[in-house]
Formats: C-alpha cells, structure tokens, sequence
C-alpha cells in the first residue's frame, strides 16, 4: 500500500532556522490544521512535543481535542466550544458571533487589516471589545492575517501599520497585558527584528515554503515523501496506449508498471501526461482513481520527495498537494 514518511531530522532543522528567527521556540505556534498540512495531525504533534513546542493553531475543536495533551496553548480558527477549555482558546471571527461563545471562554479577536476574508472591521474594535467583556469571555490575545506577505508588494508594511493603530486602540481601552500576533509563515521572514508575542508558521515548518528570490530564506528541507507499491506490471509494444481516453502512445517497447496512488488518494489529476518523479520515472496517461502508471518495473516507487515540484505539474501551490493526501494513508516518522 502507498504510505508517507516523515523525515524528523529536517522538521527539527526547519524548526531551528524558525526559532532562530523568533529567537525561541516559545513563540513558535505550530498550523496543524487540516491535518497538519496533510502531513498526520498527531504524527507532527508527536514530533512537534518532543522539540519542545507549546503551542498550537487548529482549524476546529475537534482538530483541538486530538491534540489537548501535547501542547499548553492551542488556538482554534473557526469553530465554537461547546464549553470552556483551560488550553483552548477561539477565534472571534465577525462582531455579531460574540454571543455565541459560552461565559468564560477563552478567545482570541482577528481584526481585519485588508485581507478581507474573516475578522471584524477596525472601526468594529472598540463595540467588540466591550461586547466581550459583557459575554464574560475571557481576551487573550487580537490578532490579524496578512494577504500578501509572499509577494514583493508594499501591502505587508500596510498591513503593519495598521495593525499597529489596532494595538494602540486595544491598549487604549485598558488591554495592557493582551498577546499580538499576525506573522504568518512568509511574514516571518519579511521581519528584520521578529518583536510580536508569537509566529503561526505552517508550510515554512513543513519545509515547502515559496517565496519570492529577493527574500533570502535559505536551509529548509520538506520533511514529507511519499511512496507507492506496484499492482501489475505488463509489456507493452512501441505504438500501445495506456489508461483512460487512451491518451498517451507508447514510444517504444518498454514495461509499464501500476502503483497503488491515485486520484482518490490525493494524486491531482492535473498531473496526468505531465509528471515524473524524482527518480525520473515518467506518469503515462491519466491518472485513475486508485491507481496511476508509470515507466518503471521497480516494487516501490517514490512519487515525491517535495511538494513543490507536484505543484509545479499541477498548475497549483504546495498547500493543496500536501492537504489532498487522506488521512487514511499510513505515516512512518524516521
């Protein structure tokens, strides 16, 4: 069967060029939703405990519940408790949810600095702030989320700024030990002197961060590889077409082999007729839904080693390869 490894010495590295730059792991908040980046939610928290990480952000409370025991702070993004948790905290995404969150539930406040996806406006901070506290609800922290952080573009230094007025109007109303974050993975490493409460870095630990070549980020290794066992093999004559819609021709007399990784896997269909591995071994035709063929007679077959280089195949971005893989792969930390 397919299966994932883990490699645990270049997480360890990649956590180290991270701390490096927050100037300790105590700032690092670990993105382990959606699987940890498709990479095993409890495999990374396993990995991420023994490091020495404490702290955490999940997409709900589910993702949160998995993983109560291996970190002292875990932030939800999207989700409401059914009741309060002493390590759990969640995120206040629109004014109006407020009332939502149980008496004495820990959260965060996400204002919306120019992203305009979720947080409330920065004219709604002040009614917010006020709204919390008559809920008795527990204010940790306020955060924000840059949009374009991984591109050369004046809109990280905006955003900067205007969080910086969001902090003043926090402090202003009373709010003197409250947490700031909004460095992301890339916003990170635009920073010259990292000074915020915390870093929520996701694909940069997981090593498959892109970012433009002027932002110099240099020692980062993906830690996720992933590995197929054939079915079948066959000989096929010069001029013979293999899969669906028949697709691609045969050059010459070769053996082609089928591997147990497929589009119900996780394999983009977009790589099909366009995609080798790292081992030069070419995908024929269309990629099938539990299965895909390959020039190759080998037992096992690496299909990646570094989601970057699928993405590049696919037309599409290092996320959406690595969160596609399903969860009922087997993952083996090395």
């Amino acid at each position: 069967m397919a299966y994932i490894t883990l490699n645990k010495k270049y997480f360890f590295n990649n956590l180290d060029i991270i701390a490096d730059k927050t100037k300790t792991k105590d700032k690092i908040a670990l993105v382990l939703k959606d699987n940890a980046y498709g990479h095993g939610l409890l495999e990374v928290a396993t990995m991420a405990k023994e490091y020495g990480i404490t702290k955490a952000v999940v997409r709900c409370e589910v993702e949160a519940q998995m993983i109560k025991d291996f970190f002292d702070y875990i932030l939800v993004l999207n989700d409401f408790p059914t009741k309060p948790h002493a390590n759990i905290n969640y995120t206040v995404n629109d004014i109006k949810s407020i009332d939502k969150f149980p008496h004495a539930t820990k959260v965060e406040l996400k204002v919306d600095t120019g992203m305009h996806r979720n947080g409330i406006s920065i004219d709604e901070v002040q009614e917010a702030l006020v709204k919390i506290k008559k809920q008795g609800l527990v204010l940790e922290a306020v955060f924000t989320h840059h949009r374009s952080a991984d591109e050369l573009s004046s809109e990280w230094f905006w955003q900067n700024e205007e969080f910086k007025k969001i902090k003043q109007t926090v402090r202003a109303c009373g709010y003197e030990d409250i947490r700031f974050h909004s460095a992301n993975s890339a916003s990170l490493f635009r920073h010259v002197d990292f000074d915020e409460d915390m870093a929520r870095v996701g694909i940069v630990a997981y090593g498959c961060m892109q970012l433009p070549h002027a932002i110099k980020v240099d020692g980062f290794k993906p830690i996720l590889s992933l590995y197929a066992s054939k079915i079948s093999s066959r000989k096929l004559l010069k001029g013979a077409c293999v899969g669906y819609g028949a697709t691609y021709e045969v050059q010459k007399d070769c053996i082609v082999s089928n591997y147990d990784f497929g589009y119900g896997d996780g394999f983009l269909r977009s790589c099909s007729n366009n995609y080798e591995t790292p081992h030069a071994k070419k995908l024929l035709g269309r990629i099938s839904m539990d299965n895909s063929s390959f020039l190759c007679d080998d037992d096992e077959l690496l299909i990646f080693d570094d989601a970057r280089e699928v993405a590049k195949n696919a037309n599409t971005i290092s996320y959406e390869v690595l969160t596609s893989l399903r969860g009922y792969i087997k993952r083996i930390i090395l």
